[in-house]
């Protein structure tokens, strides 16, 4: 990528923040700070990686993506918006009673949405089925995933991992969404995770580790050729990303912004 479409990429990043901020505002719903920090890994996937028709939503031969940590919804509808799945307008319903995107994804609530994921742990499994189910079909589309630090506790998740590489599923890509918190403390506190890019090797996937806020290296790694395995994209990210007053503050993954701080959060994004 040349620095003007990493400029023109990071602006994008910052109107959707500033869209999530808003709507965990409006709709006074928490975990704003685990949408923030994988904002960035969903603008590079959505804006320069994914071949996707937002007219053709349900393409048989589109790319799948499934966003395996579903309180991050926030974050996945504004892309999704952004992109043209569906109008910005219908942003402001969010986790609305009654109205189609709920706080976490449900099957089929909006064009783009590929699977509900409200129970952490799942996503990865499923995301080996869409990646099978494509070889037997001889499709060519491909599969990937962004799973939570916190949701790699899961059993689901290692023993989809050991799937995945016992059939050689190179059209499956994950990034794990790094940001060393979960809901009760630090990720490394509660489960002894690291060295998370060795266990994904060790269970037999190509395993790469990054900044998950440099959007050229997550195009570049998302973008490289496919070896004879499923690959692994550990993201080392900041829960807040972007907001001077929420990095890194595990509070902000209950807390709900204030007129005030949506307005300070607007100033900080320059957006």
């Amino acid at each position: 990528m040349s620095p003007s479409e990493i400029s023109q990429l990071q602006q994008v990043a910052s109107r959707l923040r500033y869209d999530v901020v808003q709507m965990s505002h409006r709709a006074g719903t928490p975990h704003l700070a685990s949408a923030l920090s994988c904002i960035d890994i969903l603008a590079a996937l959505y804006w320069k990686i994914l071949r996707i028709d937002p007219a053709k939503p349900n393409d048989a031969n589109r790319d799948r993506f499934i966003l395996s940590k579903g309180h991050a919804a926030s974050a996945l509808y504004a892309v999704l918006a952004e992109r043209g799945f569906f109008p910005r307008a219908e942003l402001e319903t969010f986790a609305k009673h009654g109205a189609a995107l709920a706080e976490q994804p449900a099957p089929g609530c909006a064009p783009g949405v590929e699977l509900a994921t409200g129970s952490l742990g799942h996503g990865l499994p499923v995301c080996t089925g869409m990646a099978l189910s494509g070889r037997i079909q001889k499709r060519d589309y491909r599969v990937f995933a962004v799973l939570s630090d916190g949701e790699c506790n899961e059993g689901t998740v290692w023993e989809a991992a050991l799937f995945a590489a016992a059939q050689k599923l190179n059209t499956l890509t994950i990034v794990v969404d790094y940001n060393k918190w979960q809901a009760t403390g630090r990720s490394n506190e509660v489960m002894a995770l690291e060295p998370l890019g060795e266990k994904w090797h060790a269970f037999g996937w190509e395993a790469t580790e990054l900044d998950g806020h440099d959007i050229g290296a997550l195009v570049a790694a998302l973008a490289a050729p496919p070896s004879d395995r499923p690959r692994a994209i550990v993201a080392h990210t900041v829960k807040g990303k972007g907001i001077s007053f929420m990095q890194d503050d595990n509070n902000w993954h209950y807390r709900v912004p204030t007129v005030e701080e949506v307005a300070k959060a607007k100033i900080e994004l320059n957006v």
